[in-house]
């Protein structure tokens, strides 16, 4: 079972109580109480407040935090299940990340949260044509937040990147809902072949540290890639791989492994030293 934390809210949803911690902050801390009106508390819900916060961080002197403000809040209001899929992004951080302690942290602060929903309007970019703007979120995002996804790479909702630093996603990628991956995955391609030839990750798979799955392969859904490993083949549904190069080790794994975060491996405890 996936652990929740219990925010108590007398408002409803992810918007409600990631407005009562920032009120609640802002009395605790007053040197945050600015900063914390400018990002939340001053806007009338969350995809305001998200195009706010992702324009204060991307903004540079080439393209303006007003400038990337308006491209975010754009792609808000013509792609609304982008919101919808931030707020399934920070339930998943509440839910699988034993450090969290709220939305707020995760909203202000994780870069794997901040770099996916950079992402998500990168990707919207991409899709409306702009791609060089598209290009530049994404080389921002790696200069921020050591996470370099592809605008065309295809992002689920429910994603939780724990730690994120030096995160790789190609082109071609597709992860599916409800998937948990930790820092140094790759999901990469085997040469310089064009076309389609990166991975396809299956809905609620968990991806170790330093995890590489590498070609235009899939992992099916709710797999298991042990911390290290290098994926060259499929990896069969409910499956764990593990090893250099990666082998099936047990199936089934555990029913949702990217929910528990679940990165033993009983099934072969025994033989190690």
């Amino acid at each position: 079972m996936s652990r929740k934390l219990e925010v108590v809210s007398a408002r409803s949803g992810v918007w409600g109580a990631l407005l009562d911690e920032a009120e609640a902050t802002a009395r605790q801390e007053p040197a945050l109480a600015s900063m914390l009106n400018g990002v939340i508390l001053r806007h009338d819900g969350l995809a305001s407040a998200l195009s706010f916060q992702l324009a204060r961080k991307i903004g540079e002197e080439g393209v303006s935090a007003l400038t990337a403000r308006e491209f975010c809040a754009e792609a808000y209001q013509a792609a609304p299940s982008i919101v919808k899929a931030a707020e399934a992004d920070l339930q998943a951080v509440i839910e699988r990340d034993p450090a969290a302690r709220g939305y707020l942290p995760a909203f202000l602060f994780y870069k794997g949260f901040l770099s996916l929903q950079v992402h998500r309007v990168a990707h919207w970019l991409w899709g409306q044509g702009r791609q060089m703007m598209a290009m530049h979120l994404q080389s921002r995002t790696s200069e921020l937040f050591q996470v370099d996804i592809h605008p065309a790479a295809r992002m689920g909702s429910g994603i939780f990147v724990d730690h994120a630093t030096g995160v790789v996603i190609g082109e071609t990628a597709v992860v599916e809902d409800d998937v948990s991956m930790l820092h140094a995955v790759t999901l990469g391609g085997t040469g310089a072949q064009r076309g389609d030839r990166h991975p396809k990750i299956g809905k609620g798979v968990l991806l170790g540290a330093g995890a590489k799955v590498l070609g235009n392969i899939r992992v099916g859904d709710y797999a298991k890639i042990a911390s290290g490993s290098v994926v060259l083949k499929e990896v069969p549904p409910h499956c764990t791989a593990a090893g250099v190069p990666a082998r099936i080790v047990n199936c089934p794994t555990c029913e949702e492994p990217a929910k528990t975060m679940d990165h033993t491996m009983p099934e072969i405890l025994d033989f190690v030293i």
